[in-house]
């Protein structure tokens, strides 16, 4: 049943609440500060060469190949061209999104929870259950992760207050919300018509139709870029977001179906992953089965477990996948964790949310800790910025290198054509495609190489070094970070 003591509502306010907006803000600072300091990974790097580009005046899809809804890429490419170019100008804004999903999720629940006792300790809950997730730290600054978490908390409140006004701007908002995350990534499209179903359905206030109609008008302005892009060029759009992903994605990982089955069978290893799905399952069965609260606000809860099904079942059949995908799903499934809380105090007839909150804190921060201490020897942007401080300084102005997508971006030297994205030369494709595509294969890579076409090339793997003859075809060499820096070309 609904709890509205007067204990209830105490809980809310003082100290308890003074508390979580403490704990909030610092988890917030200390987030802003791995962001700007330790955040990593090498994908970003052609994320961040997009970006890039996109602000020296070049077109995604008409100009290079970049398998990406482009709305991320287009946002830092401004934001860079305001504060500066560099890497931590994309990490800042992430995390600021990361931090915003964090805490639409916790004041959802501070508003939203039935049980009055419990508001405070479940928004800290709800917090911690996001905010100290593994995927989510080591993530949330990186690449489109933090804005797409930020638009599924938002259009998911928007959604819930939509139902209950006959006005068609929290629709429009919502759809825009869910928009402006498939438009960054597709990986969280599968939560537009979850949403847009939801809201139809439960649609208490207005007409169904203003409802969709305003869904749909929201939705499509995220979308202006790709609709633009399309119109430029019809075949270099569908290629780089349908046919690359069905078809040339699983070049790199040839046992895919190996691959996935791990992926998808990480979290059995996993405290936090376990821990979050167990109280996630508890709390919709609780909420199912055995509650009293209003079906209108079981309803939202509902709409939580579709949207982490949603999430889970798209990014689970990527071909690869990798479990960092799954952190979408963190906020839905934050909230029924919750209740799942809830539900096991309750089993323990106990009515103090402290000792289970800050239990279930400790072991997310545990986890954290885990999760840190596993990454401590990875690399990060600094070894980077090292190795692309050495090609600068061997390399004339103005002369091609070739390189990794960091490198490019740290350098600022504009990468030949087909250079933007290395994933792409296993890629073959005719060659009058090839070209429209801006794709090289690595037969023409490893042409190019040998034919001295670059004043410095470096590469950190073995391999490549035997197998495009850089010992041979430079004078002289260093090795850096594991890498080999490779310049003075012989004649």
């Amino acid at each position: 049943m609904v709890d509205s003591s007067s204990s209830g509502s105490g809980a809310t306010r003082g100290a308890p609440k003074l508390w979580l907006y403490g704990g909030l803000s610092l988890y917030a600072a200390v987030f802003l500060v791995y962001a700007e300091t330790r955040a990593f990974t090498p994908d970003e790097g052609y994320h961040l060469l997009a970006a890039q580009l996109i602000g020296a005046g070049r077109t995604p899809y008409i100009d290079f190949c970049f398998p990406q809804t482009p709305l991320n890429a287009y946002w830092n490419a401004a934001w860079m061209r305001l504060l500066g170019g560099s890497w931590q100008v994309p990490h800042l804004l992430a995390a600021l999104f990361t931090i915003g999903a964090v805490l639409l999720t916790a004041d959802y629940v501070l508003r939203r929870f039935p049980v009055g006792g419990w508001r405070v300790a479940g928004a800290t809950a709800a917090a911690v259950a996001i905010g100290l997730n593994g995927p989510v730290w080591v993530y949330g600054p990186l690449q489109a992760y933090g804005i797409c978490l930020f638009g599924l908390a938002a259009g998911f409140r928007l959604a819930v207050r939509a139902v209950e006004r006959d006005e068609w701007l929290p629709s429009a908002a919502a759809g825009f919300c869910a928009g402006v995350a498939a438009a960054s990534s597709l990986l969280s499209a599968a939560v537009a018509p979850v949403l847009l179903c939801w809201m139809l359905y439960y649609n208490r206030a207005g007409r169904r139709w203003k409802t969709f109609a305003a869904f749909a008008l929201g939705i499509s302005v995220p979308f202006a870029p790709v609709f633009w892009l399309f119109v430029r060029g019809p075949r270099q759009t569908w290629f780089n977001l349908f046919r690359y992903h069905a078809f040339f994605r699983r070049l790199y990982w040839p046992e895919t179906t190996r691959h996935d089955l791990e992926m998808l069978t990480a979290w059995i290893d996993n405290g936090q992953a376990l821990l979050l799905g167990l109280l996630a399952l508890g709390g919709l069965v609780y909420i199912v089965r055995q509650s009293a609260w209003p079906h209108a606000l079981k309803a939202e809860f509902y709409l939580c477990a579709w949207l982490a099904a949603a999430l889970s079942a798209e990014v689970g059949s990527a071909h690869p996948t990798f479990t960092r995908y799954f952190l979408l799903t963190v906020p839905f499934l934050a909230i029924l964790a919750v209740a799942g809380l809830f539900a096991l105090s309750r089993a323990f007839e106990t009515d103090r949310p402290l000792w289970p909150v800050l239990v279930v804190a400790v072991l997310f921060a545990l986890g954290l800790g885990k999760t840190l201490y596993e990454r401590r020897e990875m690399d990060t942007w600094s070894v980077y910025q090292r190795l692309a401080a050495k090609v600068d300084q061997v390399t004339p102005p103005n002369e091609p290198i070739f390189a990794m997508e960091p490198v490019y971006f740290l350098t600022r030297r504009t990468p030949p054509p087909g250079y933007e994205l290395s994933y792409t030369h296993l890629v073959n494709l005719p060659p009058a495609e090839a070209a429209l595509m801006h794709i090289l294969n690595d037969a023409e890579v490893k042409r190019q190489v040998q034919s001295g076409m670059f004043a410095t090339a470096y590469s950190c793997d073995d391999e490549d070094i035997a197998n495009y003859g850089l010992k041979t075809r430079y004078k002289q060499h260093v090795d850096m970070e594991g890498c080999t820096i490779f310049w003075d070309r012989s004649r």
